[in-house]
């Protein structure tokens, strides 16, 4: 960034007045410009195009017009949607890795539960007014677990099952070093060879092309018949079309989806229908849970002074994979 330039920050992020003094005190001789997070208007744009770090996730068509912008700090996880030359060159993204690992993998945990205590059945018996005994439940303690994808979700959930007593197999791009919350590690050409094993198949993926398509109808034939397949992830990594039939095909295996393909899900699609299917409208992240959203303003601040101060930045995105940097 040039030496005696103003730094404009622009935030689009609904941060009160305590978050907004943590983002300023990591930049305090920047001029800080709040705007709505969508609908901005002539003059909203003018300051966003304007901008020397941008904090939050705008629309990606105006990003070209931006000269100035050497820092994009994206609110989620995902980035897909600002690769491939969206932003202007040299400029940096950085994504809120490390801030939705708690929200989801709790979610996810509560998914799992629900199907395997059958919470839905005793739901359903309620609205019926029906005292029924639904029968024999499952338990976490002793379930092998295959958790795709170990970054802060994955982790987070893996930790989660592996306290609950379930042998927990990770599958990652690269890196073998093996933190204690697994019992084994693999890279991810094992996929088809761990999915038999699993009685639970955990999807934390961003949507890459590497990921697209990643679960289809060899995949679905090789799980166990009583297997549930958790996805907070992308929807995109499951073929929607084979799992439905599989669900169809297979009344005792599972499905937990917090992201679909197409999504959101068409009223009419048969997915909605299917008893085996449990599914929530991308919810498990967000700012549903404060602690997260409080997270997400923590890492914006520490990245604004780091990329001030010519330091290494959390979580930054390496364009050629569409993940952090390791």
């Amino acid at each position: 960034m040039p030496q005696n330039q103003q730094t404009d920050i622009v935030v689009l992020l609904p941060v009160n007045t305590e978050q907004r003094r943590i983002l300023e005190q990591a930049a305090p001789q920047a001029v800080f410009h709040y705007l709505p997070e969508t609908g901005l208007d002539a003059g909203q744009q003018q300051l966003l195009r304007q901008a020397s770090i941008i904090v939050g996730n705008p629309p990606p068509a105006l990003l070209k017009d931006c000269p100035r912008l050497g820092l994009l700090q994206l609110q989620s996880a995902g980035t897909n949607a600002y690769l491939d030359g969206v932003l202007p060159p040299g400029c940096r993204l950085a994504n809120a890795t490390g801030a939705y690992g708690l929200a989801i993998s709790e979610h996810m945990l509560g998914v799992l539960l629900q199907i395997y205590k059958k919470l839905a059945d005793y739901r359903d018996s309620q609205y019926r007014c029906q005292w029924k005994d639904a029968g024999t439940v499952k338990s976490v303690y002793g379930a092998t677990v295959l958790i795709v994808g170990l970054g802060d979700i994955g982790g987070e959930f893996a930790k989660r099952v592996k306290a609950l007593g379930a042998y927990t197999i990770g599958l990652r791009r690269q890196d073998l070093r093996k933190p204690d919350y697994l019992d084994e590690l693999h890279l991810s050409n094992k996929l088809e060879e761990l999915l038999p094993r699993a009685d639970v198949v955990a999807l934390c993926l961003p949507e890459t092309a590497q990921t697209k398509g990643l679960i289809g109808r060899r995949q679905l034939a090789l799980l166990q018949p009583e297997a549930v397949v958790l996805n907070v992830g992308r929807g995109s990594a499951i073929d929607t079309e084979a799992l439905c039939d599989a669900l169809e095909a297979t009344p005792t295996l599972f499905a937990g989806l917090d992201v679909t393909d197409p999504e959101p899900l068409p009223p009419d699609h048969r997915l909605w229908r299917l008893k085996n299917a449990f599914i929530t409208p991308h919810v498990s992240g967000g700012h549903h849970l404060p602690e997260t959203f409080a997270r997400i303003v923590q890492i914006s601040a520490h990245n604004i002074q780091a990329y001030l101060d010519g330091r290494p930045l959390r979580s930054e995105v390496d364009f050629s994979t569409g993940y952090r940097s390791l």
